[in-house]
């Protein structure tokens, strides 16, 4: 206990840049030629898709590549999941790693 500085905890921070994309994409789209319409427009429906997304299902996304870039294919909450979670992202705390993977497991993305 003496001695032992408490190692910094890594926190998840989710950051979301779509509006940014989707003025590009609208600008783009006011630019275009007939031609460019229907990708530009489907590009557009494809990032306000991405835009709705709430903090929870982007953090269970995060948990859920975690686990399948470790092979881990069981429950997002296992305990074996934690430890996987926690290997993946070597400063996470154990307190962190079992929220987030509660949090994954319930919200499925």
């Amino acid at each position: 206990m003496f001695g032992r500085s408490k190692q910094p905890e890594l926190n998840v921070l989710v950051l979301r840049d779509a509006d940014v994309i989707a003025a590009c994409v609208r600008q783009a789209l006011a630019e275009a030629g007939p031609e460019q319409r229907p990708g530009l427009e489907q590009a557009a429906a494809l990032i306000e898709q991405a835009a709705a997304a709430s903090d929870a299902d982007l953090r269970a996304r995060w948990v859920h590549e975690r686990l399948a870039a470790a092979g881990h294919e069981g429950p997002a909450d296992s305990v074996r999941a934690i430890k996987v979670l926690r290997e993946a992202a070597p400063g996470l705390s154990l307190l962190s790693a079992v929220q987030l993977s509660k949090d994954a497991a319930a919200h499925r993305p």
